[in-house]
């Protein structure tokens, strides 16, 4: 009997699929690295970077005159997060040990303002002022840890528009309940203190309290400062027209507070302060700034804010974006490198060797982008790494300020703008082989990502415009550089002109990777359908 014997064909565990990749991959690397414009490009788009940045902080200054002709105090003030905060308000306080707490009533809350920006100087407390409460005016009772400017509290205030609110540490703010005051409609305010924790309750009639919230402050002494405090920001201004917000001027608030009783043991007689004193506040000035007492109603009238300070409120503040502004030069560095990666084989017709070489043209287009993604994303990280402490040590050698923000912020930024240069090249590469022209792609990229974000900063546009050219342009992708907040308790108008962007860091880089998404899909099909 015979048979046929039928050979079973060797099957290699190895993935050619994975293996072809591989190998295209390897193939793209080799192209890039033996091309010495590229490599010289790659490390000039991280010099640039950094050398921009330089320049700008070496050209920029600060100066300006204090009061009586004296030089300002740009010192930042930090409160107990680190955060750089405003503290200026005036206080009447007496001191207590331990546990203990204080009530008031307050019958009224008046305020003036400079609606032309400036009071008249020299003529008197309050000319060129006109009546009318700033929305975050604050008048109420306080907890603090000592006079110093950025100590740790807890307060309960009625508020110019908002209610009674109670604010702690700068950054918190819960809210009481609405509505103004007036002398037929008092608001009763209290503060406890037990231990560590703050409470904070209001009234309407001083009968029936109403708890707003609870405050830990950890590592509040025994002893403390208890007491009563008035402070308004200055008038904000903000314009509709092209040249976005200004601020208007200094403003001053007066508050009359009459029932005041105190529990717990409290010492001394009561004092007045004006915390900040007149130059750290807006300035409404004048002597008339303080508090008077007669027959147990306390009036007192304050100027200044309590709050975080936030750029685009005035202050000469630097933020670390700022010192990555160089990063828009090497962007286009690394962009005219993607595109000529893919260009440049069309210009000298060495595409048809690369697909003979590698007929799926898709893993050729993913073997590129990976390559010019990857070299991207180091040339950002190295060049963002070198840039934020180098130009913040120029910066603070000029006396400019420094907003803190914690390390995983400060980590977030660079790995962020690595990559936007990663996605960045990319979208370079992608529209590189759309269109098979570096002028055009390069162009294109210039136009998609920087012009939307130059209308915006610069405050060419309006506010409303240029947020959303922030939200649905590729220029959202900024946003991943931001390190500031946004605080419902300080009055500025928050346009990307400050450096605040409507979608949150990656959501705002995820708008990017969208457009770099789409832009890699059309390319591919391109790549597919047409000649090389």
């Amino acid at each position: 009997m015979t048979g046929t014997a039928t050979a079973t064909p060797y099957r290699s565990a190895r993935h050619t699929g994975r293996d072809g990749f591989l190998r295209t991959l390897h193939g793209e690397w080799t192209k890039f690295r033996t091309v010495r414009g590229w490599v010289i490009g790659t490390v000039a788009a991280a010099l640039v970077t950094v050398a921009v940045g330089l320049l700008g902080a070496a050209g920029s200054s600060i100066a300006c005159s204090g009061p009586d002709g004296g030089s300002c105090d740009h010192t930042p003030r930090t409160g107990p997060g680190g955060e750089e905060v405003r503290d200026a308000m005036t206080l009447v306080h007496r001191s207590l040990t331990g546990d203990g707490g204080i009530t008031v009533r307050i019958t009224s809350l008046a305020g003036l303002y400079a609606p032309g920006g400036r009071a008249q100087v020299g003529a008197g407390p309050g000319t060129g002022m006109v009546a009318g409460l700033q929305p975050w005016t604050k008048a109420g009772v306080i907890v603090k840890d000592g006079t110093k400017e950025g100590s740790a509290y807890a307060a309960v205030a009625l508020t110019g528009g908002h209610g009674v609110r109670m604010q702690y540490d700068y950054t918190h703010d819960l809210a009481g309940t609405p509505g103004a005051v007036s002398a037929s409609s008092p608001r009763w305010l209290r503060l406890t203190r037990a231990g560590d924790t703050l409470t904070g309750y209001d009234s309407t009639d001083g009968t029936h309290w109403a708890t707003i919230g609870t405050a830990h402050l950890a590592g509040l002494p025994a002893t403390v400062q208890m007491g009563l405090f008035t402070t308004s920001p200055e008038y904000v201004v903000t314009s509709g027209s092209f040249s976005g917000s200004s601020y208007g001027g200094p403003s001053k608030a007066t508050a009359a507070f009459d029932s005041v009783a105190l529990r717990g043991r409290t010492g001394g007689a009561w004092t007045g302060d004006l915390v900040g004193g007149p130059d750290r506040g807006p300035g409404a000035g004048g002597s008339d700034l303080g508090y008077k007492e007669s027959g147990g109603t306390y009036t007192l009238t304050g100027s200044g804010d309590v709050a975080p300070q936030v750029p685009g409120r005035g202050s000469p503040g630097k933020t670390v974006e700022t010192t990555l502004v160089g990063a828009f030069a090497g962007l286009m560095v690394v962009a005219v490198i993607a595109t000529m990666f893919v260009t440049a084989e069309y210009r000298r017709g060495l595409i048809r060797t690369t697909l003979t070489a590698s007929p799926l043209r898709g893993r050729v287009l993913a073997a590129k982008a990976a390559v010019v993604g990857a070299v991207s994303f180091a040339t950002g990280l190295a060049a963002a790494a070198v840039a934020v402490p180098l130009v913040e040590a120029v910066e603070k050698s000029k006396h400019f300020p420094m907003y803190p923000t914690p390390f995983a912020t400060d980590v977030r930024i660079v790995v962020g703008t690595a990559a936007l240069f990663a996605v960045t090249a990319v979208l370079a590469l992608a529209l590189g082989t759309v269109l098979r022209r570096s002028a055009g792609a390069v162009t294109t990229v210039v136009v998609a990502i920087v012009l939307p974000y130059i209308l915006a900063v610069a405050a060419v546009l309006p506010a409303g415009p240029s947020r959303w050219l922030t939200r649905l342009t590729p220029a959202a992708a900024f946003a991943v550089q931001q390190s500031v907040h946004q605080y419902a308790q300080v009055s500025v108008d928050y346009t990307p002109a400050d450096g605040y962007f409507p979608l949150s860091p990656w959501a705002g880089f995820s708008v990017f990777c969208g457009y770099a998404a789409a832009a890699v899909a059309a390319a591919a099909v391109l790549l597919r359908r047409r000649d090389a």
